[in-house]
């Protein structure tokens, strides 16, 4: 937020916010509340904004695409985003006497293909977006594992497919064995669940089994081999946060091949 307001004091609000107005003759912003945010914080009175005459889902559609495009949204957030947009889009297939204007928001599809359109709009494959939907489908302690890197998103969306109740049971065995399920584990958790199986014995009996060594934390990287790849002027907390950057693109990059 606060690289957003510096680039409002220096720029302005360069990309205008979308805003519908409403049946009270007020004004409700659709995408660029953090670009109002930010405007506020930069001390600014006025926002650019383009008025469109949208209806809900239509709104939905564009605030969703908006929120998206941030660098930094955790699983849940994009699980909660693709959801929406899917079912803002089924609910215009639905609709016979829809017409829509908006190059933006496209033309009425089907359900069938309303999840390829919520795909191909984010850049992902049809059966990413179906998996990351599943999460919304967890309860929120679980999600908030995902969200802090304690759970892969492959074993959660297994777990996604069990009861309310069961989701429980397996939480509180999380915390008494502090370990969270592998994918294997989480597999064979849900296997049980369908088969109507899964009880806290169950569940406890396979958390409690050893889990195959993971990757040893201690990693060191020489700051001699590092320097070559950074401008001098970079501080050791600029060369981390640039790595890590790099990471998460790697790893999206790489989450998105394994799903094809």
């Amino acid at each position: 937020m606060q690289e957003t307001v510096e680039s409002v004091k220096a720029y302005g609000v360069l990309v205008p916010a979308i805003v519908r107005q409403r049946p009270d003759g007020e004004y409700e912003i659709v995408a660029g509340h953090r670009r109002k945010r930010a405007s506020e914080l930069a001390g600014l009175n006025e926002l650019p904004a383009i008025v469109r005459d949208l209806d809900d889902d239509a709104a939905t559609i564009i605030m969703v695409d908006s929120n998206l495009q941030r660098e930094n949204i955790l699983p849940s957030e994009r699980a909660q985003a693709y959801k929406m947009k899917l079912e803002a889009i089924k609910r215009q297939g639905e609709r016979k006497d829809l017409t829509l204007t908006c190059t933006q928001v496209g033309h009425k599809l089907d359900g069938k293909k309303s999840v390829q359109r919520v795909a191909e709009d984010a850049g992902e494959s049809k059966s990413q977006v179906q998996r990351y939907i599943r999460l919304t489908e967890l309860q929120p302690e679980l999600q908030e594992m995902v969200d802090s890197g304690k759970m892969a998103v492959t074993p959660a969306v297994e777990l996604s497919y069990l009861k309310p109740e069961e989701q429980s049971l397996l939480l509180e065995t999380i915390e008494s064995e502090q370990a969270t399920p592998s994918l294997s584990q989480a597999q064979r958790i849900k296997k049980l669940s369908q088969s109507g199986d899964l009880n806290e014995d169950s569940i406890l009996g396979i958390m409690a089994e050893q889990k195959k060594p993971e990757l040893s934390s201690n990693i060191t990287l020489s700051g001699d081999k590092l320097k070559k790849y950074f401008p001098k002027s970079y501080t050791p907390a600029q060369i981390e946060n640039t790595i890590f950057k790099l990471l998460d693109s790697w790893l999206r990059k790489r989450q998105r091949e394994e799903s094809r």
